[in-house]
Order: C-alpha cells, then structure tokens, then sequence
C-alpha cells in the first residue's frame, strides 16, 4: 500500500497525509509496550465497570501515570512532529476496545465535529494493540475526503453506534471505502476532517486499540479546564493553553508497569 510507512522514512509521510488524509506507519510500538497496553485496558475495564471498553476515555488519563507514560512515547512523538512540529501538546485519547461479538461499530464521522479546537490543526493517530481487520472491525477512510471540509452531522440513534451520531450517508460512497488494516504496534495517522467510521466486531476476536490526539502549541482548546492537556516535547511557544503537571505513580493507586520508578 502507497499509504505504508515506516519509523526509517517518516520524512516522506506528509505528502501523502496532505494527499490522502491518512497514512500508515509499522512497527512504531515495541512489544513490551504493546502488552503493557494489553494489561492497561484489562485494568480499567476492572476498574471501571461502568464503561463500556470502547468508552475508556480522556477523562480518565489526567491522573494516570501508565497513560502519560504512553502518549509521551518518543516513537509516537516522532510520528507526529513529522506532521505538527517540534513543539507537540496532547488534547485527548481514549481506548476504543472491541468486546468478541458485542463491539460497537462507529458510523461515518470527522473527528473534527466534536472537538473544541481553534485552529483545528490536530492529527489523530490510531494505534493497534491488538489486530485490527475487517472482520473484527478495523477503521475505514474515505482517501481524500478530508478536502471536502467540514459536514454536518446529524443524531443517529436507530442503530447502535459509538458516537450516537453521523454524517448524511449520501455524501460517502462507501465504494471508495479503505479497511486500516493494523498489526499490533502499527499505527494510523488520519486527518481532523477524514471520513472514518468502522463496522461492529461480530468475531470472536478483540479489537483493541485506540486514539491519541496531538496538536501544535498553537491550536487552542476552547473548552474551560480542559481536563488531560500535556505539553509533551518542545516549548510552549504560543501560550494559549493551561497545560496540567505528570502524575505521580502511586502503589496501590495505579497499574505498574516498566519505569514506573521515575514518576514516583
């Protein structure tokens, strides 16, 4: 696949992100990590048995060092300074984790849509930590989609669906449709205004994984006390946002994980 990359030529990603609106890059999570990730969302769905696993959201990161941890990676951070910059701020992640025969699909959505952003300059990048396929309900883009801007969208409650929400199915021609088709520590960067959506899981495998959100200093979060932004490498050079101090690791408190010694 043309969209196909790897941590040895990120510099050649941004023409085809601007292009296409998504991209591909393998092998960007090494092993350990992945199955820390693995163990992270079995210990919040323990901890949380209010959510469902595909609703473990930014709420829950502020005061999560494994979590921090996670989106401070300098593998993902060199992925996403090759398209925002040197100077990188986190706005938001969730874990969107798949149950066997139970997981939800998400209909046909930007991202752009329900975020609080001024400008919306953000990349999504959505890692693999499990294999994310057709069959147990991987992301699918629309290429190029993102240069049709903003579209409305409307409430969609007939069907069971992630967001509750959608665009007007005529305005994607699912013929064009690609499957991101991920192993795990691979990972998809996407556009804030990329046509995405994915099926429900009706195998019986996992789907996990998730999203991270990383903004340049410059985007501003509208929202008041926005709850889990980081300035995660280089300076804050705009000033526009409040950014909140690393969480501490506590025993007992938190799932410990490789290194955790240096946030005590």
């Amino acid at each position: 696949m043309m969209n196909e990359f790897s941590l040895s030529n990120l510099t050649e990603i941004k023409e085809t992100y601007d292009r296409d609106g998504f991209v591909i890059v393998r092998d960007v999570l090494d092993t350990d990590l992945v199955s820390e990730l693995d163990r992270h969302i079995d210990w919040l769905i323990e901890h949380h048995p209010d959510l469902r696993p595909e609703r473990l959201g930014h709420w829950l990161i502020a005061e999560d060092p494994f979590w921090v941890r996670f989106i401070s990676d300098q593998c993902l951070l060199d992925v996403a300074s090759t398209l925002i910059g040197p100077n990188i701020a986190f706005f938001a992640a969730d874990y969107i984790a798949k149950p066997p025969r139970d997981g939800q699909a998400v209909s046909w959505h930007q991202d752009a849509n329900y975020w609080g952003l001024e400008p919306m300059e953000v990349i999504t990048v959505w890692f693999a930590v499990s294999q994310s396929t057709c069959e147990n309900g991987c992301v699918r883009v629309i290429p190029g989609s993102h240069r049709l801007g903003p579209i409305d969208h409307r409430s969609q409650t007939d069907t069971v669906n992630l967001l509750n929400s959608e665009v007007d199915p005529a305005v994607v021609n699912e013929r064009q449709a690609v499957d991101v088709q991920l192993n795990p520590g691979d990972v998809s960067v996407h556009h804030p205004l990329m046509l995405h959506g994915s099926k429900a899981n009706t195998s019986s495998q996992w789907r996990r994984g998730g999203s991270i959100q990383y903004m340049p200093v410059t985007t501003r979060i509208t929202a008041d006390s926005w709850p889990c932004a980081f300035l995660l490498r280089g300076d804050d050079a705009a000033g526009v946002n409040d950014y909140r101090p690393m969480p501490k690791y506590v025993a007992g408190q938190h799932m410990s994980f490789k290194g955790y010694e240096a946030w005590i």
